[in-house]
């Protein structure tokens, strides 16, 4: 966990999800909880530690209301590892489906890349100065590439690639042959994870291991031998351990659309394929070891957000033993037309600032009156009552049709400001919206 998160209270980490998601008060503290307790654990005796598990939480409410956001931004806060899954993925196949497994094999491929980044940015610059050793060297015995200015002169290579100058350049480089073993794709992640364990080791027999020369430009050589360098400079077995750590006690897996499965009675009887995905989801979150080409993980203090809309069923339609493994329900209420105002301009990441920065590219400068944030969250909201709710999503849809013309022409018009009136959204979403049948098509 990020040392600064290890001193931030429930109500700072509220204040930093509120930077990003507007509303939600109930979710964000019942997240802020249970990250703070991942903290308090940690303080506790071993022995003790052990026992505490952590309150997986339930969040029920419409689309587009935050529900995942919340949990992404939880996951960077901390520095956690995190994935998000779709229930229904486990019913497309057969009654099953995927491997429920795989959430856990999916979120450790999470974990190493998340540490082996981190690991690399520690040594990126030592790695650099190694690579661009290797390119002087490989110039000077290559000397015929470059201009006679630079043959036998180190220095004058040196300084002319720290300038970028010799960056269209070709050079002849040896790199990693590919392993010949063709992709595994068409099997089930399980499938292709034990043939990749059990192979694995024989692609440096049968060529994986092997060097292969290739001609290429320096900036493209650099990025490769970079890369491979990096690898080379990283100790997997270090890496692995660390990210075995981290899914083990810091992990989030974020479990959507958790209602679609959730059995329903029928004149036919309980549906079983739904049943069925309960049970296998169930000794996941209830704590299990898991076997992945990392090792064993032990899934018992992973963070389990669940969360749906529930219209059609409700949480006691998911069989007991699951409730009781989602201790935390929290309902997220459906969107305000001032909520609509504060998501189109609060958030640090807002849709007016994203698309005043696309303008501002191509030199035009785009103004929304306030006005016209009003007419834009009432549009959006209204749009909503009359179709399908989508939450905060329909703003883009909105966002898009009022702008698209503007979007369109606007290299043409580079050093020109333009000013989003409430007449200029009206001019633009009031003949769709009038007209219902294209409204459903448009927005």
């Amino acid at each position: 966990m990020n040392s600064s998160v290890n001193t931030m209270t429930p109500s700072q980490i509220v204040a930093e999800l509120d930077q990003y998601i507007v509303g939600q008060k109930a979710a964000k503290r019942a997240v802020a909880v249970a990250l703070r307790n991942r903290f308090r654990r940690q303080q506790v005796s071993e022995e003790l530690r052990r026992e505490i598990y952590p309150k997986n939480i339930l969040m029920i409410g419409p689309t587009g209301v935050g529900k995942t956001e919340i949990a992404r931004r939880l996951s960077k806060l901390t520095g956690a590892p995190f994935i998000k899954v779709e229930a229904t993925k486990y019913t497309e196949v057969g009654y099953v489906g995927r491997d429920v497994e795989s959430m856990i094999r999916d979120l450790m491929n999470s974990a190493i890349n998340m540490v082996k980044t981190e690991h690399q940015e520690k040594v990126r610059a030592e790695a650099q100065e190694r690579v661009e050793n290797q390119i002087v060297e490989l110039l000077l015995q290559q000397s015929s590439r470059i201009d006679p200015a630079y043959h036998n002169n180190a220095p004058k290579i040196r300084e002319a690639l720290r300038r970028k100058e010799l960056d269209e350049v070709s050079i002849e480089i040896s790199v990693q042959a590919k392993s010949p073993f063709p992709s595994f794709e068409i099997f089930s992640g399980n499938v292709a994870e034990e043939i990749e364990l059990n192979l694995g080791p024989l692609s440096n027999i049968l060529g994986g291991g092997k060097k292969k020369k290739k001609v290429t430009t320096i900036k493209i050589a650099r990025e490769i031998l970079l890369s491979e360098e990096l690898e080379k400079m990283l100790d997997q077995d270090q890496i692995i351990d660390i990210a075995r750590e981290r899914v083990q006690n810091l992990g989030i897996i974020f479990i959507d659309e958790i209602d679609k499965i959730a059995s329903r009675e029928s004149k036919s009887g309980p549906d079983v394929s739904r049943e069925g995905v309960q049970r296998d989801i169930l000794p996941i979150v209830e704590g299990s070891q898991v076997n992945t080409k990392y090792g064993i993980i032990d899934t018992s203090h992973i963070l389990f957000i669940a969360a749906g809309a529930f219209h059609m069923t409700k949480p006691s339609d998911l069989i007991p033993e699951l409730q009781g493994r989602f201790p935390i329900r929290v309902e997220l209420e459906a969107l305000t037309v001032e909520d609509f105002k504060r998501i189109l301009i609060q958030p640090k990441n807002s849709l007016i600032a994203q698309y005043k920065a696309l303008m501002d590219v191509e030199g035009v400068e785009v103004e929304f009156s306030p006005e016209a944030i009003d007419e834009l969250a009432r549009w959006a909201w209204e749009v909503n009552s009359r179709t399908e709710n989508i939450g905060a999503r329909r703003l883009h849809t909105v966002l898009e049709a009022v702008l698209e013309e503007l979007s369109f022409s606007a290299p043409d018009i580079r050093g020109q400001k333009v000013v989003i009136t409430p007449a200029y959204v009206q001019d633009k979403l009031k003949p769709v919206v009038e007209d219902r049948d294209l409204a459903r098509y448009i927005l």
